[in-house]
């Protein structure tokens, strides 16, 4: 049986080649002298200015985290400067093992301010169903939008017909699957009630939910959704203004940036580090769709694409080191 680690660094080795021969299968016939002639003719001030807006759209993430999170007692109350710093570190993290950035953060959270790592879990997983509603939402706004362009762009991509019918196939299998996953755990933990490891996940998954209701008890529920939709303006605004500054894309309409933005948000879905492939492949295929080159498409993804991975490895550098030397949380003795 292999050891957790090794395994661990088996999946990140697949999931970086994966994405590596994504990349490479993308650029291999990209001359560097193009892509260096599009750097230099590009207007630097709207690509810088996309940067700026990008890190607010970091530091309002990390105040709509904190707003999640419910103190308990012998725990510091999280700031929005800290959750802000945890979140980068996430981000950080993701760049080298996709979705361990989300454990990431709310590793360093809970060493800094004692909150449990399962309630910090939980209020990751409300954030992460809410951004999906949000997608959702601008996934139908952009199909309302640019309806018949979208509609043949899923078709080209998605057999419709085909993926309906293997749903309704599947779904009593799949919903069978599921009652018996759930009458499983249902003997196990009745059966090992007393055990101490069960136990222990027993509370976990308690702390969980705590952290999932959290939003029923959001102390600023105006604010929590207000910065969630501006956290989609913030993702809109930065590919737009970076639209702007790159010759080929910049008499694109607002629409059409949102559609962009609808394909790149699917892409860094992607389980592969930072979206890299998955990204620039959804991106210049759409922008292929309202007639820019392939070459300039796939350079101006490489360009939006590069920049905010420089801008999160300098700036997650940054928050990982405040966060180092923030003390560990001693948890205050009732005697």
């Amino acid at each position: 049986m292999l050891n957790p680690k090794v395994k661990q660094l088996i999946q990140v080795v697949i999931s970086l080649g994966v994405a590596v021969w994504i990349f490479w299968f993308l650029y291999r016939d990209i001359e560097f002298s193009s892509l260096k002639a599009q750097i230099q003719s590009s207007n630097w001030f709207w690509i810088l200015f996309s940067l700026g807006i990008a890190w607010a759209g970091y530091w309002i993430r990390g105040w709509r985290w904190a707003l999640l999170i419910q103190k308990q007692e012998g725990e510091a109350q999280v700031s929005a400067n800290r959750a802000y710093h945890a979140v980068m570190v996430g981000y950080l993290v993701n760049l080298l093992v996709p979705r361990a950035g989300e454990v990431a953060r709310c590793g360093v959270l809970s060493r800094t301010n004692g909150t449990s790592i399962g309630h910090l879990i939980g209020t990751v997983i409300m954030e992460r169903t809410i951004d999906l509603l949000f997608l959702i939402s601008v996934i139908l706004l952009s199909f309302f939008l640019e309806s018949q362009l979208f509609l043949s762009l899923a078709g080209e991509l998605v057999d419709l017909n085909s993926l309906g019918n293997k749903l309704i196939n599947y779904l009593p299998l799949l919903l069978g699957g599921l009652a018996v996953f759930a009458l499983f755990i249902f003997i196990l933990f009745k059966k090992f009630r007393g055990n101490g490891l069960i136990n222990r996940l027993q509370q976990f998954l308690r702390q969980l939910y705590s952290g999932i209701q959290s939003i029923r008890s959001v102390k600023n529920p105006i604010g929590f959704w207000i910065s969630s939709f501006l956290i989609w303006i913030i993702y809109f605004m930065t590919m737009y203004t970076v639209s702007l500054g790159i010759q080929s894309t910049a008499n694109l309409s607002a629409t059409q940036v949102l559609l962009v933005m609808v394909m790149g948000s699917i892409g860094m879905v992607a389980p592969v580090q930072g979206g890299i492939g998955t990204f620039h492949a959804l991106v210049a295929y759409i922008l292929i769709q309202f007639g820019v080159s392939e070459t300039d498409g796939k350079i101006f993804a490489a360009i939006i694409h590069g920049t905010q991975v420089i801008q999160v490895m300098l700036v997650g550098l940054m928050s990982w080191i405040v966060m180092v030397k923030i003390p560990a949380w001693i948890k205050p003795d009732k005697s």
